[in-house]
């Protein structure tokens, strides 16, 4: 019998649910437990580009990614991790909105090596946007915020590549076992045996 539960408007099945949500908790864990100090803008866009990549890559559907970002920036909120408070939202929403905005134009670009590299770099340097912002609502010189989002949004996007380049392989990986649909079939092995 098929499992026709479906979630958000009919949008998502349960298996792609699931897959999303824990793309989301993964994006969570990774910031939480591996804080990095190192001392340069940007490296926790490393994980959290490779999980909305990924997560896009195994949904391809238009808002797989969005919903990823809005789900780890409310599970990061209702555990305390946002030093920020809510407007840290921004920092997981305007990467997924990047890459899901892409996924219209390319559908398959988490599959090939340089749309993925590019349109991960740019999600990530999206993080510069939000620190503009943030930065601007705590009332800073348009001086200061200009060449904060820069730095930002420079060392963001350098991580963001570096968490994008796995992610080809991957997809390929999960397609050649028949762990996720390949492209145009609609059904892998794991939905046939529903």
């Amino acid at each position: 019998m098929k499992n026709d539960v479906k979630f958000l408007w009919n949008r998502f099945s349960m298996r792609e649910a699931l897959l999303l949500g824990f793309c989301a908790t993964f994006i969570v864990l990774t910031k939480a437990t591996l804080r990095m100090k190192l001392g340069i803008s940007g490296h926790s866009m490393f994980f959290m580009t490779f999980f909305l990549l990924l997560a896009r890559g195994i949904v391809p559907k238009t808002g797989a990614a969005t919903l990823v970002g809005l789900l780890a920036g409310a599970i990061s909120i209702a555990l305390g991790l946002a030093h920020k408070g809510p407007i840290i939202m921004l920092n997981f929403v305007f990467p997924a909105l990047v890459i899901d905005s892409a996924g219209i134009f390319l559908p398959r670009f988490a599959s090939c090596f340089l749309p993925c590299l590019i349109i991960g770099s740019m999600a990530a340097a999206t993080k510069g946007v939000a620190e503009g912002i943030v930065l601007f609502f705590t009332g800073a010189s348009i001086d200061i915020i200009l060449l904060r989002a820069l730095i930002e949004g420079a060392w963001a996007a350098f991580f963001g590549m570096l968490g994008s380049l796995p992610v080809p392989a991957i997809i390929r990986k999960l397609r050649t076992n028949r762990l996720i649909p390949a492209p145009g079939n609609g059904k892998g092995r794991a939905s046939s045996a529903e």
